[in-house]
């Protein structure tokens, strides 16, 4: 995931909230967890919210949607860029 789709999702998530009708799956089709985050890269859900699903009420989904909008807007989806100094030997960083 980038900028462009996290904000993209984000306003998805904003528009799934304010409809009336049944909130549909965030599901991309990407499908792969990062070890790190413990989302999904493709709709920044946990393993139980995907698990979960098919099994909750509207407005549980709705809070999953919510739940997507502030992680792809904290951008809390991003890997931490490594140490640049790490292994580097370089003892004076």
């Amino acid at each position: 995931m980038n900028f462009s789709d996290a904000e993209t999702l984000a306003e998805r998530a904003v528009t799934v909230q304010a409809a009336t009708d049944n909130a549909p799956s965030p599901c991309t089709s990407v499908c792969r967890m990062d070890r790190l985050s413990g989302f999904c890269e493709g709709c920044l859900r946990t393993i139980p919210e995907i698990a979960g699903w098919s099994k909750m009420e509207d407005d549980m989904r709705r809070h999953v949607w919510r739940a997507i909008e502030l992680r792809a807007r904290a951008g809390i989806w991003r890997v931490p860029e490594a140490d640049s100094h790490a292994g580097t030997g370089d003892s004076t960083a």
